[in-house]
């Protein structure tokens, strides 16, 4: 079988956040134990097996070095942006997933289906929030809020990218902030006049990741948090730019459409490629 480094959310090798892609023989899964040991092998956050029905429908499954897991967005979008390239994938594509069922527009960016978005709460007194990415807090001309779309993040608006990137985490207290509301990561974002929705960076040492480089699920929700606060109109197509601060700068392409669809994706890198013999 053959295996591939694909970067996600980047035009550019060595930038966006990288995955595992595994293109199967056969019209079976190896077994469990095998694509445990590939996935630690490869020693990315997460590698993705992909069976082929045909061009327009797959089955995924996803492994980190130790666990399988239902799903993983970036490495979906590496998985089809590299269907695409091979010429296996082609349009509305549905991916098979323990997570459901996923509809997937296939082409030199990759957009991914997300789940009904909602906002779950707002946060009256967020001074906790700012403390524990070492920000001092300032009139806030946005709400802080938790939302939702499958994974909860919590939107946190920044006066300025500046100040976004001067951000001195406490990861202990970051823990503590997300175990308190129920969310995976805190998602703190600024606008700026440079062709770029906003500029986010995203925090999530509870579930092992100090600091993300792209964060599909956290940008739909703040595209959903960005409508909803009056600063996109019913149908938008944003961009945002994330993992400046980690030398990966990544691009998230987002879509929300009038009867509430939203999805999220890109483009992707090829950095690598080989043939696995052992097994």
């Amino acid at each position: 079988m053959r295996y591939y480094i694909v970067d996600a959310f980047t035009e550019k090798p060595f930038g966006g956040n990288p995955a595992g892609v595994v293109l199967l023989d056969g019209d079976t899964f190896p077994e469990e134990t095998l694509m445990l040991n590939i996935a630690a092998e490869l020693r990315y956050s997460e590698t993705a097996f992909i069976r082929r029905h045909s061009e327009r429908e797959f089955t995924l499954r996803y492994f980190t070095p130790k666990a399988e897991v239902d799903l993983c967005g970036h490495a979906t979008i590496a998985s089809y942006y590299l269907l695409h390239q091979k010429g296996l994938a082609a349009g509305h594509c549905l991916c098979h997933t323990l997570a459901g069922d996923l509809h997937i527009e296939t082409g030199p960016r990759v957009l991914m289906q997300m789940s009904t978005p909602r906002i779950e709460a707002t946060l009256a007194e967020p001074e906790a929030v700012f403390k524990a990415l070492g920000v001092i807090p300032h009139p806030l001309p946005l709400p802080v809020q938790l939302v939702c779309v499958g994974l909860p993040d919590i939107m946190i608006p920044l006066p300025d990218v500046a100040t976004l990137q001067s951000i001195r985490p406490d990861m202990e207290a970051i823990k503590e902030v997300t175990r308190q509301y129920g969310a995976v990561s805190l998602h703190p974002f600024a606008f700026s006049n440079d062709g770029y929705t906003a500029h986010v960076r995203d925090f999530a040492p509870l579930y092992g990741v100090p600091e993300e480089s792209a964060t599909g699920t956290a940008n739909a929700s703040l595209t959903y948090y960005l409508q909803q606060c009056g600063c996109l109109g019913a149908e938008a197509e944003c961009t945002f730019i994330q993992g400046e601060a980690m030398g990966r700068p990544s691009v998230v392409a987002t879509r929300i459409q009038a009867d509430g669809n939203l999805f999220v994706g890109g483009t992707a890198a090829v950095v690598a490629e080989g043939i696995l013999t052992t097994y």
